[in-house]
């Protein structure tokens, strides 16, 4: 009923390894989420920030709520956007989701031939 020295001593050995092996196994799991989930959401941020400091007058943008308009205004972390003729609002420029370029056209509808018979 007594344990021997070699038998105890062996017991802390692996508790040892188990120990380094749930570590290693943990670095890893860390590893795989801050390159699937944390560096593509700093990059996603990084490119917003990029996206409303280059704002300028004239710019055509979409707001986060699907608002469409014309920068007429930039004042610091404002923005003065022209949604209708004569109709402005004031936003914070974060609030801008999308710049729509003027490259972008709109794609062209097909039209249907009436056939005769």
């Amino acid at each position: 009923m007594f344990i021997s020295n070699a038998y105890a001593a062996a017991e802390v050995a692996a508790e040892g390894s188990a120990l380094s092996g749930t570590l290693i196994q943990l670095a890893l799991i860390l590893l795989i989420f801050y390159f699937l989930l944390i560096r593509p959401q700093q990059k996603r941020n990084k490119a917003h920030e990029e996206m409303v400091e280059a704002l300028k007058v004239g710019d055509r943008v979409m707001t986060g709520g699907g608002i469409y308009g014309t920068v007429r205004k930039v004042n610091g972390t404002e923005l003065l956007l022209e949604i209708a003729p004569d109709v402005n609002i004031t936003i914070e420029r974060m609030a801008i989701s999308n710049v729509i370029t003027a490259d972008k056209k709109p794609e062209k509808t097909v039209k249907k031939s009436k056939k005769t018979k």
